[in-house]
C-alpha cells in the first residue's frame, strides 16, 4: 500500500433522511455540514477548504460563514463527491489548504429551493437524444442494460436479485428507507416503469445529504474520531449522451477510474474489505464489478446471484442498502462514501468484522462520468 497523507476525521449524514419538507436545500448542505464539524470537534472557522455540488461552493462557504483558501466546485453528477475527496486530498498534500468540508444536500422528494432537471434543445442530448423520447434516467438506462442483457445473457431474474440482496443489508440499517424482505418474484411483479427495469430495481427518490472533512494525516490524531486514511482515488468522464458509449456492455469511465484508483493505492482485488457500488438502477453494481476487475465480464450477475456480496460473502457490497433501499436523493455518491467511512471506522449496523480496506465506487449521468476512492483505516 501507499503510504497515506490524508485523513477523513469528520463524516455525518442530515439528522433526518427520507422526507424534510422543512428543509431547503441550502439548508440540508448546512445541516449535514454542523453535524459532520460537530463528528470533528470543529468550527466553522476551522475550515479553509470548501467543495461541494447541486449548489456552488461560493454559496456554501458564505452560508457557513467561511472564507476558504481553496474550493472545489465540480459537478458531474452522482460522482462528484468521490472527485472532491480525490481532489481535496492533493490540494491538502500540496499546501493549499489545511481541512477540506465536503457538502451534499438535497431535496429530491419534497423539491424545497431545489432545481429544475432542464436538459437544453442546444446540448448534445437534447439535439440527439431528446427528439427520439427518453423521458429521464429510467428510460435512457435502459440502452445500456438490454445491450449487456443481450450480448452477455443476463436473465431477468439475476438483474432482480440484486434488489434483494441490496434489501437484505438494508434491513439491517435502521436508517434505510425501505427495510422489509423482498424476493425476485417481488421484484418482477413490481409495477413496470421502463422495460427491463420495475419499480424496485430503481433508486429511491428521498431528501437528504452528507459531509465530509479531510485533513492531513498528521493531524489525524487531534481529533476525536477513529481516522479514515485516503490511500487512492481515480476520476474519469466518457459521454454525456448514453447513446453514444463505446461499449453498451462497459463502461469506459468506470475502467479508467477503478484501474487509477487500484494504482495510486498499491492494492490488490484480494485486498478489498468492503465495497460500494452507486446503485442508482440494479444494474450498475453488475457494471462496476466487471469494470472494476473484481469479475470477469459476464460474470457479476452470477456473482451476485452465489451469494459473493451478501452477508458472509467474499465481499460484501453496498452494506448501508444502496440507492435502491437505503438513500437516493439524486447525487447518491455521497451516501456510498458515508457507508465506506462508518466501515472503516466499526461503526456501521451491518458492520463487517475486520474490514481494513474498502473501496468505493461512483457514476454521474447516464455512464457519463466516475469516481473512485479506496480508503482504510490502518495508517502506513
Amino acid at each position: 500500500m501507499t503510504r497515506t497523507r490524508v485523513a477523513i476525521v469528520g463524516a455525518a449524514e442530515t439528522t433526518e433522511l427520507g422526507k424534510i419538507p422543512d428543509l431547503s436545500v441550502i439548508g440540508l448542505h448546512a445541516d449535514a455540514a454542523l453535524n459532520a464539524l460537530t463528528d470533528a470537534g470543529l468550527r466553522p472557522s476551522d475550515i479553509d477548504g470548501v467543495a461541494t455540488a447541486g449548489e456552488s461552493p461560493t454559496s456554501i462557504a458564505h452560508y457557513l460563514g467561511i472564507t476558504p483558501s481553496w474550493v472545489d466546485g465540480t459537478t458531474v453528477g452522482g460522482c462528484s463527491f468521490m472527485l472532491h475527496v480525490r481532489h481535496a486530498a492533493a490540494a491538502i498534500e500540496a499546501g493549499l489548504c489545511s481541512t477540506v468540508l465536503i457538502t451534499h444536500g438535497e431535496s429530491g422528494k419534497s423539491r424545497v429551493g431545489a432545481g429544475g432537471f432542464n436538459r437544453p434543445a442546444a446540448s448534445l442530448s437534447g439535439q440527439f437524444e431528446a427528439p427520439f423520447g427518453p423521458m429521464g434516467a429510467p428510460t435512457m438506462f435502459t440502452i445500456p442494460v438490454l445491450r449487456y442483457m443481450k450480448d452477455l445473457d443476463l436473465s431477468i431474474e439475476k438483474l432482480a436479485n440484486v434488489a434483494v440482496v441490496q434489501r437484505r443489508w438494508a434491513s439491517k440499517n435502521p436508517r434505510a428507507s425501505f427495510r422489509d424482505p423482498i424476493t425476485v418474484d417481488d421484484v418482477l411483479n413490481s409495477r413496470m416503469i421502463a422495460y427491463p427495469f420495475r419499480l424496485l430495481m430503481c433508486c429511491l427518490v428521498t431528501d437528504g445529504g452528507g459531509a465530509l472533512i479531510l485533513t492531513s494525516a498528521e493531524r489525524a490524531s487531534d481529533f476525536p474520531t477513529r481516522p479514515v486514511y485516503i490511500l487512492g482515488g481515480g476520476e474519469s468522464t466518457e459521454t454525456p449522451m448514453v447513446s453514444q458509449m463505446e461499449d453498451l456492455t462497459t463502461s469506459k469511465a468506470f475502467r479508467v477510474s477503478g484501474q487509477k484508483a487500484f494504482e495510486s493505492s498499491g492494492i490488490s482485488h484480494a485486498d478489498v474489505d468492503h465495497l460500494m457500488i452507486y446503485d442508482a438502477f440494479a444494474h450498475l453494481p453488475i457494471y462496476g464489478l466487471e469494470d472494476l476487475g473484481f469479475v470477469e465480464r459476464g460474470e457479476a450477475g452470477d456473482f451476485i446471484w452465489d451469494g459473493h456480496t451478501d452477508e458472509g460473502g467474499s465481499l460484501p457490497m453496498n452494506t448501508n442498502g444502496g440507492g435502491l433501499s437505503y438513500m437516493h436523493s439524486g447525487m447518491y455518491g455521497m451516501y456510498a462514501l458515508q457507508e465506506s467511512v462508518r466501515q472503516m471506522r466499526g461503526t456501521a449496523p451491518a458492520q463487517i468484522d475486520g474490514a481494513q480496506i474498502s473501496v468505493c465506487h461512483g457514476v454521474g449521468g447516464m455512464f457519463g462520468a466516475s469516481g473512485t476512492i479506496v480508503m482504510t483505516n490502518q495508517p502506513s
